[in-house]
């Protein structure tokens, strides 16, 4: 697993043994950047000088990817103690200061220091989680006005129920990349 592009294009990222933890395919990440970058809906100002927050961030691939490609910030909301451990490795050898890490639930989040306008949200596939962490994270304030989230889920996962409306819905391999906008 790698950084796709960007200023950190090509830097390796650990993940913690086992199974635990299951980061987003490279294949996946770059189906999702591309979509940001140029679908209809997209552009690379969603990503340039945004404020990310990666929830279930595990490595942190898809927080880093947005910093390498020219998001301002990110905080990584991490709770399993071996993926914050492959986590805060990864944004060390990246070298990435604007990078906060937060050790905690997304499901219980606290309330942010600053909103984030590009989410993103994989949780473990078919633990029903997605719903619960959206509704958590916008009740706390972590979604700013018209903030777009980028969810993963197995690809035979129903859509969840939020006040978010749905503006692409891809599947790649196991994965299914649901993009909302608040």
């Amino acid at each position: 697993m790698r950084i796709i592009s960007g200023r950190w294009k090509g830097k390796r990222l650990v993940a913690p043994p086992g199974e635990a933890t299951r980061p987003t395919s490279d294949r996946a990440r770059q189906a999702l950047f591309d979509m940001l970058w140029h679908a209809p809906w997209a552009g690379r100002e969603l990503v340039d000088g945004a404020m990310v927050l990666d929830a279930f961030a595990g490595t942190g691939a898809l927080g880093l990817e947005a910093l390498s490609r020219g998001a301002a910030r990110a905080a990584f909301l991490e709770k399993d103690r071996a993926a914050l451990a492959a986590l805060r490795a990864n944004i060390a050898n990246c070298g990435a200061t604007e990078a906060q890490v937060i050790a905690g639930d997304a499901t219980k989040p606290s309330r942010p220091l600053q909103a984030a306008s590009l989410v993103f949200l994989d949780p473990p596939y078919g633990s029903g989680l997605l719903t619960v962490a959206i509704e958590a994270l916008d009740a706390a304030g972590w979604f700013a006005p018209g903030a777009l989230l980028c969810t993963e889920l197995a690809a035979k996962e129903a859509v969840p129920e939020t006040r978010f409306e749905t503006i692409e819905d891809r599947t790649h391999g196991k994965a299914r990349l649901l993009i909302l906008r608040g």
